[in-house]
């Protein structure tokens, strides 16, 4: 005997994360009290995560196309054409509270959801990247919470087969109750056979496709659109549980499925699950949708209606099919040894119609539901402006040996190989350049083609001001795929920030949205796809805003790409970009001097696109041995890099340049790259940068076994990478104190 449905009151209203006003304007729609499930399916289609109700309008404002945009945001994943009749599928999205409460699972489902964007629009996944972000070191979880998400990621990304080649990791205290956890996944398919999930003709199969459905993950996208307070640990229900070998399988009979010509519309079942696939199917093909829930795929039993509907389980998708071709489809998923069952139809009804056990559960108007979800014009204030500090305004504390092998040896900067080391960043033979670089560069097939691929932030930029600290997350991305010689492509996106709702955190995304805005067309840098995640907020407190950007740029070449390490000894090292010792919000600033404080650097859009294409050209030309982008930790962190990466040293000579030492070995000016080169070349490409208003200035040359620093003892090479090396090792080794 079925149980009876709870009784729809303004309590139960709550607990699904709808407001009262919000839940009047869904009565007012229907014309009457909702049913449970109803009520179940649009508290997930109207909440944050899947509406982008707070952020919408601030979204449109972004440049989406481009010449090589082929598709842009609103579909499962972005479309650019990389030439060749080939095609990059590409996107970024956030396993933010998932992870939090449940690491390893909660990593490990965001890597699976986001390679299936990617197959989902026809395209074979190539390369994952991530952006992760934790507390501080001393807090009590984030050495649980940093092991679990590193083995979800590996466990997931190994096991599926597509190398993790790249990504970010940074700690602060901001992010103690709610880290970060971004995904992203690239593909490639044929630019003329990519598949989209606007459902089209009336009377079509509804197709369920891949593993069965359970009860994990129920309300996880609600869960995803809600700050977190002192029970988090009770929303462990709502994480899902992903199996790797179930979406191997998935994707290879998608794109068996997908060759045959059966496939109309395709939608991955992600957050929501069944519900936003079927509802953005039917909605983005203005038709309606009838589901029969009995006909769903279950592995537990006596599973309601409400339950199928907001269900998360993973490895799923949803699909159109031509009526023709039904049979042919079921019998390359039953090959493949996974679920197909038709388990609804299209219909001109515009209505969404659930049933189940021979009753009507659901009967709700579809656009509604889907693309005409409520919008909001969030109040916000934005954040004020920050005094800009000069050079002597901070005094070293140390010396600048000191402080270098300090800053090589903090939690943002040293080596992250004791991360990458449990990724497999090698399989599929491809990857020409995995992590430890500027970029990441992917071979494309058998051919010179290749792909380069970063994702970064600085939310430190965002936090003091949030206009140029957007933009410098757009530049960067440009620098660190102009370092490696590609020409950028595109962008994708993860806006991670604190409650809309308050005025202060709605002005910190309103202004990155509008730096992130202006760098993207300044540098003719569309956004393609992306994700936003609010309410990442703890008892009251937010996370730095953090809008990670990942960038997609073309190598017409890999053998010609270039890399930061030191080639031989007797280059010229050669520093591109104007140098003031910028120290406002930089790392030298915090780690160093222990103050947060100033404004951080501005961002000259028209100077890092000269001095990008300067640098791109001289690499396409061979005439550099390597190349660095000068960013996080400035010059100094840049020429350490560069030297242990090559097992070259260095001497350096400041010459004239007007500045305190330590500003001009550490200040954070944007715009800049460390070049080298055999002198002949370095005397020209001095002469050519002026001509054309690029500043270089020679810094010293390679060589030896030490990094020499002007007025400092040598710093041994040996020294350099002992201190980059042992923080992250000994910090993992040591006892766990949530354990403890």
């Amino acid at each position: 005997m079925t149980a009876p449905e709870p009784e729809i009151t303004p309590a139960l209203v709550a607990e699904h994360g709808l407001k009262p006003e919000e839940y009047q304007r869904f009565v007012k729609l229907i014309g009457r009290t909702p049913t449970f499930t109803e009520l179940g399916i649009v508290s997930a289609m109207w909440n944050e995560h899947c509406s982008y109700k707070s952020s919408k309008i601030h979204l449109r404002k972004l440049p989406t196309a481009g010449p090589c945009v082929i598709q842009g945001p609103g579909e499962n994943a972005g479309v650019i054409d990389i030439g060749d009749g080939e095609a990059c599928v590409f996107k970024m999205e956030s396993h933010n509270h998932p992870s939090f409460i449940e690491p390893y699972q909660g990593a490990a489902t965001g890597v699976g959801g986001i390679l299936r964007d990617v197959f989902t629009m026809g395209a074979r996944p190539v390369a994952c990247l991530n952006f992760l972000r934790f507390g501080s070191p001393d807090h009590a979880k984030t050495r649980h919470l940093l092991a679990g998400v590193v083995a979800g990621i590996g466990g997931y990304g190994n096991s599926f087969g597509v190398p993790t080649v790249g990504g970010s990791v940074g700690f602060h205290k901001r992010y103690d109750g709610n880290i970060l956890v971004n995904a992203m996944a690239v593909g490639v398919a044929r630019a003329d056979e990519i598949f989209y999930a606007k459902a089209t003709g009336v009377g079509n199969p509804i197709v369920y496709l891949g593993s069965k459905t359970g009860r994990d993950g129920i309300h996880g996208a609600t869960m995803a659109s809600a700050s977190f307070e002192a029970d988090a640990e009770e929303k462990r229900p709502t994480v899902q549980v992903g199996d790797p070998f179930s979406e191997k399988l998935l994707l290879e009979a998608c794109l068996e499925l997908m060759a045959s010509g059966a496939v109309i519309a395709i939608q991955d079942m992600g957050a929501a699950g069944l519900t936003s696939s079927a509802v953005e199917m039917g909605a983005k093909g203005d038709l309606g949708v009838e589901l029969d829930l009995d006909r769903v795929p279950c592995r537990e039993s006596g599973m309601t209606a409400y339950e199928m509907m907001l269900s998360e389980s993973q490895e799923r998708m949803l699909m159109v099919l031509h009526p023709e071709k039904e049979a042919e489809a079921e019998a390359i998923f039953r090959k493949w040894g996974l679920d197909f069952a038709v388990v609804g139809q299209t219909t001109d009804t515009l209505r969404f119609v659930v049933k189940h056990r021979g009753a009507v559960k659901a009967d709700l108007p579809i656009k509604e539901l889907g693309d005409q979800a409520p919008v909001y014009d969030r109040p916000w204030i934005a954040t004020p402006a920050r005094p800009a500090l000069e050079p002597s305004d901070v005094t070293a504390p140390m010396s600048n040996r000191e402080a270098l092998l300090t800053l090589i040896g903090s939690p943002d900067f040293c080596s992250k190989r004791w991360i990458y080391e449990q990724y497999d960043t090698l399989i599929l033979g491809n990857t020409a350049q995995g992590p430890g670089g500027d970029a990441a560069v992917v071979r494309l097939g058998d051919g010179p083609k290749g792909l380069a691929l970063t994702v970064d932030s600085t939310p430190r930029y965002c936090e003091a001001d949030p206009i140029a600290g957007g933009a410098q997350a757009v530049a960067e991305a440009w620098r660190n795929l102009v370092a490696v010689g590609a020409r950028p492509l595109a962008l994708t996106d993860n806006l991670n920030f604190g409650n809309p709702e308050k005025p202060a955190a709605m002005g910190q995304l309103v202004g990155c949205l509008k730096g992130i805005g202006e760098a993207a067309a300044a540098l003719d840098f569309p956004i393609v796809s992306g994700n936003v995640s609010l309410y990442n907020e703890t008892s009251g407190v937010g996370i730095l805003p953090t809008p990670a950007v990942g960038g997609v740029g073309l190598l017409d070449n890999v053998e010609k790409a270039a890399s930061l390490a030191f080639k031989a000894a007797g280059d010229i090292v050669l520093l591109i970009g104007e140098t003031k010792g910028w120290l406002g919000r930089s790392a030298y600033l915090e780690t160093i001097c222990g103050r947060e404080e100033g404004a951080p650097p501005p961002v000259d859009l028209a100077a890092e696109r000269r001095n990008g294409e300067f640098v791109r050209a001289l690499i396409a030309a061979g005439r550099v041995s390597a190349v660095h982008d000068a960013s996080d930790g400035g010059l100094a962190i840049a020429l350490a890099e560069m030297a242990m990466a090559g097992d070259i040293g260095a001497t350096i000579d400041l010459g004239a340049a007007g500045l305190p030492a330590h500003a001009f070995l550490f200040g954070e000016d944007q715009g800049r790259y460390v070049l080298a080169a055999r002198p002949t070349e370095a005397a020209m490409i001095a002469v050519e940068g002026k001509a054309i208003g690029v500043p270089v200035q020679t810094l010293g040359s390679t060589g030896g076994d030490a990094l020499n620093l002007p007025g400092e003892a040598p710093i041994a090479i040996a020294d350099l990478r002992a201190a980059f090396e042992s923080w992250l090792p000994a910090y993992m080794a040591a006892p766990d104190k949530e354990a403890a």
